[in-house]
Protein backbone atom coordinates (compact mmCIF):
# COMPACT_ATOMS: atom_id res chain seq x y z
CA UNK A 1 0.00 0.00 0.00
CA UNK A 2 1.80 3.14 -0.96
CA UNK A 3 1.93 5.99 2.20
CA UNK A 4 0.93 9.73 0.81
CA UNK A 5 1.69 12.46 3.64
CA UNK A 6 0.40 15.73 3.17
CA UNK A 7 2.02 19.10 4.46
CA UNK A 8 -0.02 22.06 5.20
CA UNK A 9 -2.42 24.30 7.09
CA UNK A 10 -6.01 23.69 7.54
CA UNK A 11 -8.49 24.60 4.57
CA UNK A 12 -5.77 22.83 2.00
CA UNK A 13 -4.75 19.93 3.81
CA UNK A 14 -8.48 19.48 4.08
CA UNK A 15 -9.31 19.62 0.35
CA UNK A 16 -6.38 17.26 -0.06
CA UNK A 17 -7.78 14.86 2.43
CA UNK A 18 -11.30 14.32 1.97
CA UNK A 19 -10.76 13.40 -1.36
CA UNK A 20 -7.66 10.61 -1.49
CA UNK A 21 -9.38 9.16 1.65
CA UNK A 22 -11.58 7.25 -1.06
CA UNK A 23 -8.48 5.46 -2.45
CA UNK A 24 -6.72 2.35 -1.15
CA UNK A 25 -3.50 4.38 0.36
CA UNK A 26 -2.11 4.77 3.94
CA UNK A 27 -2.38 8.66 4.56
CA UNK A 28 -0.71 11.04 7.17
CA UNK A 29 -1.77 14.70 7.55
CA UNK A 30 1.15 17.03 9.48
CA UNK A 31 -0.22 20.29 10.13
CA UNK A 32 1.20 23.76 11.32
CA UNK A 33 0.93 24.40 14.54
CA UNK A 34 0.98 28.29 13.84
CA UNK A 35 -2.46 29.17 13.79
CA UNK A 36 -4.18 31.72 16.11
CA UNK A 37 -7.08 32.80 14.65
CA UNK A 38 -10.69 32.94 16.08
CA UNK A 39 -11.42 29.92 18.62
CA UNK A 40 -8.11 28.49 18.07
CA UNK A 41 -6.48 31.89 19.15
CA UNK A 42 -8.42 32.06 22.19
CA UNK A 43 -7.98 28.34 23.72
CA UNK A 44 -4.38 28.68 23.26
CA UNK A 45 -4.06 32.26 24.91
CA UNK A 46 -6.47 31.31 27.98
CA UNK A 47 -5.45 27.55 28.01
CA UNK A 48 -2.04 27.25 26.85
CA UNK A 49 -3.17 24.07 24.94
CA UNK A 50 -1.89 23.68 21.19
CA UNK A 51 -4.17 25.20 18.45
CA UNK A 52 -6.40 22.82 17.65
CA UNK A 53 -8.37 23.93 14.36
CA UNK A 54 -6.42 23.30 11.91
CA UNK A 55 -6.03 19.80 13.30
CA UNK A 56 -9.70 19.84 13.87
CA UNK A 57 -10.46 20.17 9.87
CA UNK A 58 -7.89 17.43 8.95
CA UNK A 59 -9.59 15.11 11.63
CA UNK A 60 -13.47 15.28 9.60
CA UNK A 61 -11.56 15.00 6.55
CA UNK A 62 -10.50 11.75 7.38
CA UNK A 63 -13.44 10.97 9.17
CA UNK A 64 -15.75 7.82 8.25
CA UNK A 65 -18.04 8.62 11.29
CA UNK A 66 -21.70 9.64 10.34
CA UNK A 67 -22.54 12.78 8.82
CA UNK A 68 -23.72 14.15 12.09
CA UNK A 69 -20.66 13.25 14.00
CA UNK A 70 -18.66 14.96 11.03
CA UNK A 71 -21.47 18.19 12.05
CA UNK A 72 -20.96 18.10 15.43
CA UNK A 73 -17.02 19.00 15.53
CA UNK A 74 -17.81 21.62 13.17
CA UNK A 75 -20.71 23.13 15.17
CA UNK A 76 -19.87 26.59 16.18
CA UNK A 77 -21.41 28.35 18.99
CA UNK A 78 -23.11 31.81 18.09
CA UNK A 79 -24.22 32.76 21.57
CA UNK A 80 -23.04 33.29 25.44
CA UNK A 81 -19.35 32.15 26.58
CA UNK A 82 -18.79 29.75 24.22
CA UNK A 83 -19.78 32.03 21.25
CA UNK A 84 -17.08 31.98 18.63
CA UNK A 85 -15.78 28.63 19.30
CA UNK A 86 -16.69 25.26 17.50
CA UNK A 87 -17.30 22.13 19.85
CA UNK A 88 -13.91 20.46 17.82
CA UNK A 89 -11.52 22.66 19.30
CA UNK A 90 -13.33 22.48 22.43
CA UNK A 91 -12.98 18.35 22.74
CA UNK A 92 -9.73 18.41 21.88
CA UNK A 93 -8.11 20.92 24.01
CA UNK A 94 -10.31 19.50 26.78
CA UNK A 95 -8.47 15.69 25.83
CA UNK A 96 -5.24 17.49 25.92
CA UNK A 97 -5.72 18.54 29.33
CA UNK A 98 -6.99 15.10 30.58
CA UNK A 99 -4.76 13.73 28.81
CA UNK A 100 -1.36 16.17 28.93
CA UNK A 101 -0.42 15.51 25.53
CA UNK A 102 -1.97 16.92 22.70
CA UNK A 103 -1.07 14.13 20.12
CA UNK A 104 -3.00 11.93 22.69
CA UNK A 105 -5.79 13.78 21.96
CA UNK A 106 -5.59 13.85 18.27
CA UNK A 107 -5.57 10.48 18.81
CA UNK A 108 -8.32 10.23 20.99
CA UNK A 109 -10.78 12.28 18.84
CA UNK A 110 -9.57 9.82 15.86
CA UNK A 111 -10.67 7.31 17.25
CA UNK A 112 -14.38 8.52 18.22
CA UNK A 113 -14.53 9.83 14.35
CA UNK A 114 -13.03 6.77 12.89
CA UNK A 115 -10.65 8.37 10.75
CA UNK A 116 -8.67 6.75 7.86
CA UNK A 117 -4.74 7.78 8.31
CA UNK A 118 -3.32 9.92 11.13
CA UNK A 119 -3.17 13.64 11.96
CA UNK A 120 0.32 14.64 13.37
CA UNK A 121 0.94 17.89 14.69
CA UNK A 122 3.96 19.36 12.92
CA UNK A 123 5.69 20.25 16.67
CA UNK A 124 4.74 19.76 20.26
CA UNK A 125 5.88 23.13 20.81
CA UNK A 126 3.47 26.00 21.57
CA UNK A 127 4.73 28.91 18.76
CA UNK A 128 3.83 32.06 17.54
CA UNK A 129 4.62 32.63 13.52
CA UNK A 130 6.01 36.23 13.22
CA UNK A 131 7.29 38.34 9.94
CA UNK A 132 9.57 41.29 9.83
CA UNK A 133 8.44 43.93 7.23
CA UNK A 134 10.78 45.69 5.42
CA UNK A 135 9.59 48.78 7.06
CA UNK A 136 10.66 47.05 10.13
CA UNK A 137 6.92 46.70 11.21
CA UNK A 138 6.76 43.38 13.07
CA UNK A 139 3.63 41.53 12.38
CA UNK A 140 2.78 39.37 15.42
CA UNK A 141 0.80 36.17 14.45
CA UNK A 142 -0.69 34.00 11.84
CA UNK A 143 -3.97 36.36 12.14
CA UNK A 144 -2.24 39.65 11.47
CA UNK A 145 0.27 38.30 8.78
CA UNK A 146 -2.80 36.65 7.11
CA UNK A 147 -4.54 39.98 7.00
CA UNK A 148 -1.58 42.37 6.23
CA UNK A 149 -1.60 44.76 3.09
CA UNK A 150 1.75 45.74 3.54
CA UNK A 151 3.73 42.06 2.77
CA UNK A 152 3.57 43.33 -0.76
CA UNK A 153 5.95 45.83 -0.49
CA UNK A 154 8.39 43.03 0.99
CA UNK A 155 9.76 41.40 3.97
CA UNK A 156 12.87 40.29 5.51
CA UNK A 157 12.31 37.57 7.83
CA UNK A 158 9.38 35.03 9.01
CA UNK A 159 10.05 32.82 11.54
CA UNK A 160 8.71 31.08 14.71
CA UNK A 161 9.05 31.72 18.34
CA UNK A 162 10.13 30.31 20.38
CA UNK A 163 12.11 28.39 17.25
CA UNK A 164 10.75 24.44 17.80
CA UNK A 165 12.06 21.15 17.44
CA UNK A 166 9.95 18.83 14.99
CA UNK A 167 7.67 16.24 16.01
CA UNK A 168 9.61 12.97 15.48
CA UNK A 169 6.86 11.49 14.48
CA UNK A 170 6.46 13.96 11.58
CA UNK A 171 10.09 13.60 10.74
CA UNK A 172 9.28 9.83 10.32
CA UNK A 173 6.24 10.21 7.97
CA UNK A 174 8.01 12.33 5.92
CA UNK A 175 11.05 10.20 5.80
CA UNK A 176 8.48 7.01 4.95
CA UNK A 177 6.51 8.32 2.47
CA UNK A 178 6.00 7.51 -0.90
CA UNK A 179 4.14 10.48 -1.99
CA UNK A 180 4.28 13.86 0.05
CA UNK A 181 1.80 16.65 -0.71
CA UNK A 182 2.45 20.54 0.14
CA UNK A 183 -0.44 22.82 -0.47
CA UNK A 184 -2.84 23.83 -1.34
CA UNK A 185 -2.90 27.25 1.28
CA UNK A 186 -1.76 29.90 2.16
CA UNK A 187 1.96 30.02 1.43
CA UNK A 188 2.97 32.21 4.61
CA UNK A 189 0.17 31.39 6.78
CA UNK A 190 -0.09 27.27 6.33
CA UNK A 191 2.88 26.58 4.01
CA UNK A 192 5.72 28.04 4.90
CA UNK A 193 5.01 27.65 8.50
CA UNK A 194 5.93 24.21 8.23
CA UNK A 195 9.56 24.89 7.20
CA UNK A 196 10.07 26.83 9.50
CA UNK A 197 10.42 23.93 11.91
CA UNK A 198 13.74 22.82 12.97
CA UNK A 199 14.03 19.55 10.92
CA UNK A 200 11.62 19.55 8.82
CA UNK A 201 12.97 20.57 5.53
CA UNK A 202 15.81 18.66 6.08
CA UNK A 203 14.00 15.41 6.00
CA UNK A 204 11.84 16.59 3.15
CA UNK A 205 15.25 17.14 1.27
CA UNK A 206 16.86 13.63 2.24
CA UNK A 207 13.24 11.66 2.13
CA UNK A 208 13.30 9.64 -1.05
CA UNK A 209 9.47 10.03 -1.65
CA UNK A 210 7.99 11.53 -4.52
CA UNK A 211 7.22 15.35 -3.87
CA UNK A 212 4.19 17.22 -5.39
CA UNK A 213 3.60 21.52 -5.01
CA UNK A 214 -0.10 21.70 -6.07
CA UNK A 215 -0.33 25.54 -6.35
CA UNK A 216 -2.97 27.79 -5.01
CA UNK A 217 -6.03 29.12 -7.29
CA UNK A 218 -5.70 32.31 -6.48
CA UNK A 219 -3.56 34.91 -4.89
CA UNK A 220 -3.64 36.63 -1.57
CA UNK A 221 -3.98 40.34 -2.28
CA UNK A 222 -1.15 41.77 0.61
CA UNK A 223 0.42 38.25 0.65
CA UNK A 224 1.21 36.93 -2.78
CA UNK A 225 -0.16 40.16 -4.96
CA UNK A 226 0.61 39.24 -8.36
CA UNK A 227 2.68 35.46 -7.58
CA UNK A 228 3.20 33.45 -10.56
CA UNK A 229 3.67 29.78 -10.25
CA UNK A 230 7.61 30.70 -10.12
CA UNK A 231 7.29 32.79 -7.07
CA UNK A 232 5.47 30.27 -5.24
CA UNK A 233 8.48 27.90 -6.00
CA UNK A 234 11.06 30.25 -5.48
CA UNK A 235 9.49 31.27 -2.32
CA UNK A 236 9.12 27.21 -1.28
CA UNK A 237 12.64 26.81 -2.17
CA UNK A 238 14.11 29.84 0.16
CA UNK A 239 12.56 27.96 3.07
CA UNK A 240 13.27 23.96 1.90
CA UNK A 241 16.66 25.20 0.60
CA UNK A 242 16.24 23.58 -2.64
CA UNK A 243 14.15 22.58 -5.62
CA UNK A 244 13.02 19.58 -4.10
CA UNK A 245 9.81 19.16 -6.10
CA UNK A 246 9.03 16.50 -8.67
CA UNK A 247 5.65 17.63 -9.92
CA UNK A 248 3.68 20.70 -10.00
CA UNK A 249 0.08 20.87 -10.00
CA UNK A 250 -1.54 23.60 -11.73
CA UNK A 251 -5.02 24.45 -12.76
CA UNK A 252 -5.78 25.52 -15.96
CA UNK A 253 -9.52 26.20 -15.88
CA UNK A 254 -10.56 29.34 -15.31
CA UNK A 255 -13.41 30.82 -13.32
CA UNK A 256 -15.99 33.21 -14.99
CA UNK A 257 -15.28 36.53 -15.45
CA UNK A 258 -17.73 37.81 -13.42
CA UNK A 259 -16.27 35.69 -10.12
CA UNK A 260 -12.79 36.69 -10.80
CA UNK A 261 -14.19 40.76 -10.63
CA UNK A 262 -16.05 39.61 -7.56
CA UNK A 263 -13.02 37.67 -6.11
CA UNK A 264 -10.70 41.11 -7.22
CA UNK A 265 -11.20 42.40 -3.63
CA UNK A 266 -9.09 38.95 -2.13
CA UNK A 267 -6.75 38.36 -4.70
CA UNK A 268 -6.05 37.69 -8.54
CA UNK A 269 -6.18 34.56 -10.35
CA UNK A 270 -2.56 32.62 -9.97
CA UNK A 271 -1.03 32.06 -13.82
CA UNK A 272 1.39 29.70 -14.86
CA UNK A 273 4.54 31.37 -16.53
CA UNK A 274 6.82 27.87 -16.31
CA UNK A 275 7.29 25.63 -19.07
CA UNK A 276 8.86 22.76 -17.09
CA UNK A 277 8.35 19.06 -17.49
CA UNK A 278 7.49 18.82 -13.92
CA UNK A 279 4.24 21.24 -14.50
CA UNK A 280 1.42 18.96 -14.40
CA UNK A 281 -1.90 21.31 -15.59
CA UNK A 282 -5.79 19.88 -14.75
CA UNK A 283 -8.74 21.16 -14.48
CA UNK A 284 -9.29 21.36 -10.68
CA UNK A 285 -11.86 24.03 -9.92
CA UNK A 286 -14.78 22.89 -7.87
CA UNK A 287 -18.48 23.45 -8.49
CA UNK A 288 -18.50 27.25 -9.79
CA UNK A 289 -21.93 29.06 -8.57
CA UNK A 290 -22.97 32.21 -10.53
CA UNK A 291 -22.21 35.87 -9.15
CA UNK A 292 -26.37 36.06 -9.21
CA UNK A 293 -26.74 34.31 -6.57
CA UNK A 294 -23.88 34.99 -4.29
CA UNK A 295 -23.98 37.95 -1.90
CA UNK A 296 -20.75 40.15 -1.75
CA UNK A 297 -20.09 39.50 1.87
CA UNK A 298 -19.76 35.54 1.49
CA UNK A 299 -17.26 36.10 -0.89
CA UNK A 300 -14.21 35.43 1.23
CA UNK A 301 -12.20 32.14 0.29
CA UNK A 302 -15.27 30.20 -0.98
CA UNK A 303 -16.38 31.14 -4.56
CA UNK A 304 -13.15 29.70 -6.01
CA UNK A 305 -11.68 26.62 -4.74
CA UNK A 306 -10.40 23.50 -5.97
CA UNK A 307 -12.60 20.17 -6.08
CA UNK A 308 -11.73 17.33 -3.79
CA UNK A 309 -12.16 14.61 -6.18
CA UNK A 310 -10.17 16.33 -9.18
CA UNK A 311 -7.46 16.91 -6.81
CA UNK A 312 -7.26 13.64 -5.70
CA UNK A 313 -7.57 12.23 -9.20
CA UNK A 314 -4.56 14.03 -10.18
CA UNK A 315 -2.39 12.88 -7.22
CA UNK A 316 -3.39 9.57 -7.59
CA UNK A 317 -2.82 9.42 -11.68
CA UNK A 318 1.03 9.98 -10.00
CA UNK A 319 0.47 7.40 -7.33
CA UNK A 320 0.00 5.02 -9.69
CA UNK A 321 2.94 5.35 -11.78
CA UNK A 322 5.49 5.54 -8.64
Amino acid sequence: MKKIVTIGGGTGNFTVLRGIKNYDIDISAIVSMADDGGSTGILRDELGVLPPGDVRQCLVALSDSSRLMRSLMNYRFEQGGLGGHSFGNLLLSALEKVTGSFEKAVEEVGKILFIKGKVIPVTTHLVRLKMILKSCHVLEGEREIYLSQEIEKGYSSIYLEPYPKANPHAINEIMNADLIVVGPGGLHTSLIPNFLVEGVSDALRQSDAKKVFVVNLMNRRGQTSKYKVSDYMTEMERFIGEDVFDYILVNNQNPPKELIELYAEEGDLVVNDLKDDRVRQACLLGELKSSGSVKKDLIKRSLIRHDSKKLAQELMNIVNHL
